[in-house]
Formats: C-alpha cells, sequence, structure tokens
C-alpha cells in the first residue's frame, strides 16, 4: 500500500489476520453484531481490509460506499440499509456529510474515522488508535453461507440506487475472476485500481487473488495522473493489472517506451467499452493484449476473455464456466446468431456467484428472478 506523498506500508497474511481480529473486538466493544449493518467509505486507505474482514468474521454485513456521497445520498443508504455504524476516511468532507445524514437516523449510533489526513472531530472514534487497544485474537462467530455478507448500492443510473446481497459463498465465485481472468501470479502483485466504495474492489482486490494466494498491491491516490502510476508500475514491478479502459486511453499517450513495464504478465479491462484503437497501440507498445470482461454489482464476472483465448478488440469474451449465460428476446427465447438479444443468467440449483436479491424489495426481485 502507497500514497502519494510517497508513504508505504507492507502487511503479510498474518498482520491482516492480527488487525482485523482487532477491529472485530473494537467493533464488538461498541454492540455491532451478527446482522447488523455498517458503512464502509474508506477510499483506498489500508483500513478497508482490516474492517471488512472484521465484520466478517463477527457476522456482521459490510456494506462498501463511495467518498463521492452527499448528505442526501448518505441519509439515504442509512434509512434504507438500517446502517448502525460507519467507518469512513478522515478526508475531506465525508464525516460533516455522515454527521448531517444522523441526524434524520438516530439508530445510526456508531462513527469511526480512519486514515487520511484529517484532524480528529468531537464524536468520532479513531479507528487506528482504538484499534492500539483491542487484542489481536478473535473468536469467530458462526455463520451460514446463506447469510447476508456484503450490501452493495448499485451506481442508481435508471432511477435511485438499488441494494444488492450478496451472501458468503459470493468469494469462491471469485477464483475465476483472479485465477481465469486477472491470472494472477502467487508470487507477484496484482493491481485493480478500484476505490474500495464499488464492488469491482472486491473483484480485484480481496476475495480471488488472496484465495490464489497472490499479494495485492494498492495505490491510495486523488487525483489519477497517468505518469505516477506507470512509474508505481515500474518500482514496485506490478505483475497483473486491471483498470477501465480510460486509462490506458491515457497510458498510450504517454511515451511507453520511458517506463520498464517487462514486469507486466497480464492486463485486464472492464466497465466500459474498449476502442479497438487503444488495444492495438498498448499492444504494439508493450506486447500485452488487453482482456475485456463483464459483469455487474449483482454477479461475478459473467463474460470474459479468460486465460488461453485469443481476445477480438471490442468484445467481452465469452460466458463464465460458473453462470449457464442465454442471450433471449422479450419472451426469454434464445435469439439466433446476429439478432440482438437480453443477457440472462439460467441459475442452476444453489447458484454461486449470483446475488441474494435486492435488500427490502421484493417485487423488484421477482421481477429479475423471473
Amino acid at each position: 500500500w502507497c500514497v502519494e506523498e510517497g508513504a508505504e506500508h507492507t502487511f503479510t497474511f498474518a498482520e491482516m489476520e492480527a488487525m482485523s481480529n482487532r477491529a472485530a473486538n473494537l467493533f464488538q466493544s461498541y454492540g455491532i453484531g451478527r446482522g447488523d449493518k455498517v458503512m464502509l467509505v474508506l477510499k483506498r486507505h489500508y483500513q478497508f481490509w482490516f474492517a471488512i474482514l472484521a465484520l466478517h468474521k463477527l457476522g456482521a454485513v459490510a456494506v462498501p460506499g463511495t467518498h463521492l456521497l452527499t448528505e442526501k445520498d448518505l441519509k439515504y443508504r442509512y434509512e434504507m440499509a438500517e446502517v448502525k455504524a460507519i467507518v469512513c476516511t478522515s478526508d475531506g468532507d465525508v464525516r460533516e456529510h455522515a454527521d448531517a445524514a444522523q441526524k434524520a437516523c438516530p439508530f445510526m449510533k456508531v462513527k469511526m474515522s480512519a486514515g487520511g489526513y484529517g484532524r480528529p472531530m468531537e464524536g468520532w472514534i479513531d479507528f487506528d488508535r482504538a484499534l492500539e487497544d483491542q487484542p489481536d485474537t478473535f473468536e469467530r462467530r458462526e455463520t451460514s453461507t446463506r447469510d447476508v455478507m456484503l450490501l452493495y448500492f448499485t451506481s442508481g443510473t435508471t432511477g435511485q440506487p438499488k441494494m444488492v446481497v450478496h451472501n458468503y459463498q459470493y468469494p469462491i465465485a471469485h477464483i475465476v475472476t483472479a485465477k481465469y481472468w486477472h491470472c494472477v501470479d502467487p508470487d507477484g502483485l496484482h493491481l485493480t485500481l478500484a476505490e474500495t466504495g464499488w464492488a469491482k474492489a472486491v473483484w480485484g482486490k480481496l476475495y480471488g487473488q488472496w484465495f490464489m494466494g497472490a499479494g495485492i498491491f494498492v495505490y491510495d491516490f486523488e487525483k489519477f495522473v497517468p505518469s505516477d502510476l506507470l512509474e508505481l508500475i515500474t518500482k514496485y514491478r506490478i505483475t497483473t493489472f486491471c483498470a477501465p479502459p480510460t486509462v490506458f486511453r491515457f497510458f498510450i499517450k504517454e511515451d511507453l517506451s520511458k517506463y520498464d513495464l517487462s514486469c507486466l504478465q497480464h492486463t485486464t479491462i472492464a466497465g466500459e467499452a474498449l476502442n479497438p484503437e487503444v488495444f492495438q497501440q498498448f499492444y504494439k507498445a508493450t506486447g500485452l493484449r488487453l482482456m475485456e470482461a463483464f459483469g455487474q454489482t449483482e454477479t461475478t464476472v459473467q463474460c470474459a476473455t479468460l486465460k488461453g483465448m485469443t481476445p477480438r478488440p471490442g468484445s467481452m469474451g465469452k460466458p463464465n464456466p460458473v453462470y449457464h449465460l442465454d442471450l433471449v428476446d422479450e419472451d426469454l427465447n434464445p435469439v439466433r446468431p446476429g439478432e440482438v438479444g437480453e443477457i440472462i443468467i439460467r441459475p442452476k440449483e444453489n447458484q454461486v456467484g449470483i446475488f441474494d436479491g435486492y435488500y427490502r424489495d421484493p417485487d423488484l426481485t421477482a421481477q429479475v428472478w423471473r
């Protein structure tokens, strides 16, 4: 983990276990337990990993959110998800927005801030300092595979954000994400650029990568500067890298010959359509093909250019073997080649990787599960 200013920290798995145990003890001391909803608004701070692992150990529900949320956004999330606590960055005005939103939500009782460069604020617990006083052992609470583990709000591009529920089976579906799409190296470092408020973060910064024993590299930055990121890839010898196509559009505008990118073994993209010209220019400069994928907050990777496939620029690949994907018309009949259809998943019994439904919205859940 490193920041623009140059500070860095390296954590072993043993240290992650100890720090998440401390966080679990801290949360428990403030009355947070199984089923309680806790918002995590932590940008790319390393404290995100301590907190989310701690909530899993408690059987509590992590509700990640971006630091760009305003008072109105936070109030909506507090109310809809029945949030009991928040752990947020001390950077910027996130805490001020969180305080203002809390006034209408008396059930939101616990506020902690971590990382960043903000000053202490009245009514807020210093997460980092409080961890120092907690024991580093914790007996994990028993949970069921069907218990709620994660609650993600969608981006709300078509109406109010929806609350996506994932259970404790969800992480294992990301083995495909890490092993066959990201192609992580157990002896290397994987970098997914996503901020922890979005589902893409756990796609690329946690579950699958750790199942495969790979190290995770995190760059905690405010403003994206292509040359800075390229220098970090070179300095820390990043082996696998995933980012939206926009990042690669900026990369090819740089003089890539100035950077030793020989460490990179595999590069992947998601989040938006790829311009074939970007693919060709990056391939010409580095010899690396950009392997595209598509998925949703409600799922893991649905379609991808997986290991062993030759990418077709502009194509999002073929179905992930975890799912039975189909292309259908409005009557759910399969369409013929060349016809436009809707992508659907025909779930298997006890399907892993796909969400349990929309929290507190049975009508919408029934609609998409038809």
